[in-house]
């Protein structure tokens, strides 16, 4: 009988892949995953059979993935964590007799973050803006919810081209509930090529420079900039 793994390979550079992630991918002889996340991890591929698709065949894929399981070693990859917007529930949705292992990876809130100081050290939490998946409606409900409860917040596929009003409508319900100089970072491609790190304000946020690749860090109420980082207070006795 086969295995498949479902692996995290985190933002992209091999560097900041697990150890654990690395070990299952060299184990495998088969791998699936989008085109893209494919060539991220090229180094690793040599003498194993590839099977990519593009980026909105996810159920495809996974199909596929368990189809290969019941007689080879598959690892199916995602970027950042498999099992946050990443591939690990489909899989389980739609397994049955697989032998099925999970791998986790470094998430892109956790990336993007560490490139710009420690924005989530209090309570946090992690919405996509996308509604492929979820109405639009209940994203704006999270979004308020969220700002009310004073959380830190990551936005996840902030703005395209088919959405561009959506990020802007979320600062604006955000708004309502933090001062005006709140900080907001938003990070393209963390820690990988091609990386661009912007910092804002809630009243002087500028929502132009974000894409898909982006993440969007809104600080709660205590969060504040120090020396071009960006820090949210755990509440320690530090003065």
């Amino acid at each position: 009988m086969g295995k498949l793994y479902v692996i995290g390979i985190g933002p992209g550079g091999l560097e900041h892949m697990t150890l654990k992630a690395k070990q299952a991918i060299e184990e495998s002889n088969m791998i699936v995953g989008y085109t893209k996340y494919i060539e991220f991890i090229k180094p690793l591929l040599e003498g194993k059979e590839l099977v990519s698709t593009g980026m909105k065949g996810e159920v495809e894929r996974c199909k596929k993935a368990l189809e290969l399981a019941a007689d080879n070693t598959v690892a199916i990859i995602s970027t950042g964590d498999a099992g946050i917007y990443g591939m690990a529930g489909l899989i389980l949705e739609l397994k049955e007799n697989e032998d099925v292992e999970i791998i986790p990876g470094v998430t892109a809130s956790s990336s993007a973050a560490s490139v710009v100081g420690s924005p989530l050290m209090h309570d946090n939490c992690n919405i996509s803006l996308s509604d492929l998946m979820t109405p639009y409606e209940l994203i704006k409900k999270r979004v308020k919810l969220a700002a009310e409860a004073d959380f830190i917040i990551s936005l996840y596929n902030p703005r395209s081209n088919g959405r561009p009003h959506y990020l802007r409508e979320a600062i604006d319900i955000i708004s309502e509930f933090r001062n005006g100089t709140t900080p907001i970072a938003v990070v393209k491609n963390a820690l990988r090529d091609g990386q661009e790190i912007h910092l804002f304000t809630l009243e002087n946020f500028n929502e132009e420079v974000v894409d898909m690749f982006s993440i969007v860090i809104i600080g709660n109420s205590q969060s504040y900039i120090k020396d071009g980082k960006f820090i949210t207070p755990r509440g320690y006795k530090v003065g």
